[in-house]
């Protein structure tokens, strides 16, 4: 069993903005002086930069276009209502906002298994959004593959029953928190657990300010270290400049990289550094645009694809 891919499934933006109906609980996202126009011509641009640097370092990048039909504007977010398993599982999850739903497109799959991947089997939470329960894919749950572990920050789009089941269909332990960020003098939910937290083979990139209940926290760091993950800890300013949006990857002959944004490398100290480079190469690139509309940064563009070929 991986915890890391060398392929990836991205899809470029159509119609991205800011999307109204993700923003009452993503305080990531604002809105930009911008035509509409221009925040999606920008974001295409940041998009196809980040999947030539992907590919220059050999990791294979599986492009899908966004149709500009129905108006999917996170559509290039597609790690949320989708993951890939390497016994052949493909998991669809229920999402919180009804644009959102409108991304899940059956021809993807199509497009996976005429690339050579084999697709066993599909666990559909969906229905579960008649009952406004949520989990937002690898968004909500950041996964150890190897050890069988989901970590979890609850929140209106992680919904604890819902973990559960996901652990106990593809047998996961669940690791369960709540993690905050300060808002306007307020502790409020994080919305997604990949903003606070990233984990790689041998170490993990988490902000455990965020998650305020002490024996939670505990209960996190114990996982990790028992696991053997070096931890790297960031500060909440740098989870708000997406520090903690990462996602470990390997070219195809196996070298391993920390993909990240340039916000994100560019607030990390040199430290950090240094500890991130004790493991693996870092690739950044810039995605300004994305991460001010969308919320959202670098990893949740990735959906790794863990098929069978």
């Amino acid at each position: 069993m991986f915890q890391i891919t060398d392929t990836l499934l991205m899809v470029r933006p159509a119609n991205f903005r800011m999307n109204e109906q993700t923003a009452v609980n993503n305080f990531f996202q604002a809105k930009l002086p911008f035509s509409p126009e221009q925040v999606n011509a920008q974001a295409q641009l940041e998009f196809d930069n980040f999947v030539k640097k992907l590919r220059s370092v050999g990791v294979q990048v599986i492009v899908i276009e966004d149709t500009t039909s129905p108006d999917t504007p996170d559509a290039l977010f597609p790690n949320n209502w989708i993951s890939f398993h390497a016994n052949g599982d493909v998991a669809l999850y229920p999402m919180f906002a009804e644009n959102r739903r409108l991304e899940r497109r059956d021809d993807i799959l199509e497009r996976l298994e005429s690339e050579g991947f084999t697709i066993e089997n599909i666990v559909d939470y969906t229905s579960a959004e008649e009952a406004q329960i949520y989990l937002e894919g690898t968004g909500s749950l950041v996964l150890d593959r190897v050890h069988h572990k989901a970590y979890c920050a609850l929140s209106p789009r992680a919904d604890e029953d819902l973990v559960i089941e996901f652990c106990e269909d593809f047998e996961y332990t669940p690791v369960i928190f709540t993690a905050y960020q300060t808002v306007d003098g307020q502790r409020l939910q994080i919305y997604h657990t990949n903003v606070m937290m990233a984990l790689a083979e041998t170490f993990a990139v988490i902000c455990l300010d965020s998650i305020d209940d002490k024996s939670e926290r505990k209960n996190v760091v114990k996982h990790l270290k028992g696991d053997g993950k070096e931890i790297i800890e960031i500060t909440e300013k740098q989870m708000e400049n997406f520090a903690g949006n990462m996602l470990q990857v390997k070219s195809k002959n196996g070298i391993p990289f920390m993909v990240m944004s340039e916000a994100a490398f560019q607030c990390l100290n040199q430290n950090q550094v240094n500890a991130i480079r004790k493991h693996c190469e870092i690739l950044y690139s810039s995605l300004n645009t994305i991460e001010k509309c969308g919320g959202g940064s670098a990893r949740c563009m990735m959906a790794e694809v863990f098929l069978p070929k």
